[in-house]
């Protein structure tokens, strides 16, 4: 890391930064993926009547809803309130998301032409987002904030379904079909990707997520040819910023080991993996997760019984974030997911 990056992004008494980084920590840290959403009243109540690419593209909206987590748990990163398509609908792609869908693509990508006419991002396409990311490390502090980008493989297959998929097959038949448009695809949404994180590096994020939803689709010898390198490519270049980087799939625990080969500092791990088995597969790498979202419904006692072994699996690792094993699920209570922060945060390790 150079000394620029470091004295900008790097609250220095950070315990999420320090644990990243494999080193030593007084506490396991914690922050929740969706930790901002539809779980929170207050964020329900801010989003009335807003579309939710509107108010991803709104600085004060996204720095005040990526803050309400942060206020209410008091969890130890903020993780930056975006969508995986954004970066698409910044270039000009025709694209909404749709309630109770998701991301629906207007005229999904067929050919080379269709490709080679979704421009490239520039910081010009996002002035918001940096003016959103500069409002946000004002306010968080010695809290650091994580960047976001969806990853190559889950984002081209949103353009190529033309939206959610369960089987992905028209993904797939591209893939396999006509490599030579794959491939294009993949590397314009990996430029795509590496640009908009860069965006939020520079304007003060201290470390990077990169999400690949979908990845558990596809067998470990397809993921290596056709996924993997796309990732890496947006992996190395945010990378070269000096930050922290985090990988997350679902469903991947055949791919754990790949993906933190494609060049990430730690790999997320969702709830149907244990973590001591996925601390086996990725190496010299750190951990994140992975309680099951599902358990914040059981009896507090029951939750944070789990959480302790989560932690105590974690110790195994040359570092641990601890987090759910995806996202926060809408009818999450907030006061159990309160608890639970306060449980990670208070517990200490055994001897």
């Amino acid at each position: 890391m150079t000394a620029a990056v470091a004295s900008v992004n790097e609250p220095l008494t950070s315990v999420f930064l320090r644990a990243v980084r494999g080193e030593p920590v007084p506490h396991t840290p914690v922050w929740f993926m969706r930790q901002a959403g539809r779980s929170l009243p207050e964020y329900r109540a801010l989003r009335e009547g807003v579309g939710m690419l509107e108010s991803c593209m709104d600085p004060d909206l996204v720095t005040e809803i990526t803050l309400q987590p942060v206020r209410r748990y008091g969890v130890d990163a903020a993780i930056f309130f975006s969508d995986i398509v954004l970066p698409l609908k910044a270039v000009g792609v025709d694209l909404d998301i749709v309630p109770g869908v998701g991301p629906v693509v207007a005229n999904p990508v067929r050919t080379l032409a269709d490709v080679e006419a979704i421009p490239d991002l520039t910081p010009a396409h996002v002035t918001y987002i940096t003016q959103a990311v500069r409002q946000l490390v004002a306010e968080l502090g010695d809290t650091p904030l994580i960047g976001f980008a969806g990853a190559p493989f889950t984002v081209a297959s949103y353009l190529v379904e033309g939206g959610p998929s369960r089987e992905h097959a028209l993904t797939k038949a591209m893939m396999f079909g006509a490599p030579d448009v794959w491939a294009a695809l993949m590397a314009k949404i990996a430029d795509i990707a590496a640009a908009y994180l860069e965006v939020q590096v520079h304007a003060g994020a201290s470390a990077v997520q990169l999400f690949d939803s979908w990845a558990g689709a596809l067998a470990p010898a397809d993921y290596a040819t056709y996924a993997q390198p796309h990732s890496a490519r947006v992996l190395a270049r945010a990378g070269a910023l000096g930050v922290p980087r985090i990988h997350f799939g679902v469903g991947t625990a055949n791919l754990l080991g790949a993906m933190g080969e494609a060049g990430a500092d730690v790999v997320g791990v969702d709830w149907r993996t244990p973590l001591a088995t996925a601390i086996a597969q990725v190496g010299d790498r750190g951990v994140q997760g992975n309680l099951d979202p599902t358990l914040v419904f059981a009896p507090t006692e029951v939750m944070t019984a789990r959480a302790a072994e989560i932690i105590e699996a974690g110790r195994a690792a040359r570092g641990h974030v601890f987090n759910l094993g995806h996202g926060v699920l809408p009818s999450t209570d907030p006061d159990q997911l309160q608890r639970l922060t306060e449980f990670v945060q208070t517990y200490r390790l055994s001897d």
